[in-house]
């Protein structure tokens, strides 16, 4: 029965995975566990109306220039990625 619990639970947890790419693994670095919580805000910020007309009025500008700028700040959020050691 045990093995039957933990074929269970990594199928879920497998779901849970491909269902929210942001959740993360063991082999995640900071680097990718910040990319993610940033694409996260900004997303969420550009699908909230509200947030977006919020921004736009705090920074004088139009809102679809607010939301070109954050999808554009999707692409590397972070800055580019640091240099992998082998």
């Amino acid at each position: 029965m045990s093995s039957e619990l933990r074929y269970t639970a990594n199928t879920q947890l497998e779901h849970l995975h491909a269902r929210y790419t942001g959740t993360g693994h063991a082999d995640l670095t900071k680097y990718e566990w910040l990319t993610h919580q940033h694409r996260d805000t900004l997303s969420s910020i550009v699908g909230h109306p509200t947030l977006t007309s919020y921004l736009a009025i705090a920074d004088g500008e139009a809102v679809g220039r607010v939301k070109f700028e954050m999808t554009e700040r999707m692409l590397q959020p972070c800055g580019p990625p640091p240099p992998k050691d082998d």
